[in-house]
């Protein structure tokens, strides 16, 4: 069973930097395009940036592009998300998530989500 879990959330003064990590098991992970989201209180789920399956693509919200870099480890099974220049609004849950379409930035195309990492921003 595919088993997603993300990790390095944390608390960091607006201007900061967090490395988000998303720890995938199985053995089709380099076959999938990967995702993050994210979920402030309150307010929906939503599309932060994805990465094609080698890495040789990658799509970002306007919110966080030239921010946020999103990389992935086909031989760690890992994907990760480093965020800088961090800001209050940047605050929320950060979800990993696969994908089979990675244009499509609709939470419903993704199948297998993690758990979820918190991230606050202090201004």
């Amino acid at each position: 069973q595919v088993q997603l879990v993300e990790s390095g959330g944390g608390l960091v003064q607006a201007g900061g930097s967090l490395r988000l990590s998303c720890a995938v098991s199985g053995r089709t992970f380099s076959s999938y395009p990967m995702g993050w989201f994210r979920q402030a209180p309150g307010k929906e789920r939503e599309f932060v940036s994805t990465i094609s399956w080698n890495g040789g693509r990658t799509y970002y919200a306007d919110s966080v592009k030239g921010r946020f870099t999103i990389s992935r480890d086909n031989a760690k099974n890992t994907v990760y998300l480093q965020m800088s220049s961090l800001k209050p609004d940047d605050t929320g849950v950060y979800y990993c998530a696969r994908t089979a379409t990675m244009t499509d930035f609709r939470t419903s195309s993704y199948d297998l989500w993690g758990q979820g990492t918190q991230v606050t921003v202090s201004s």
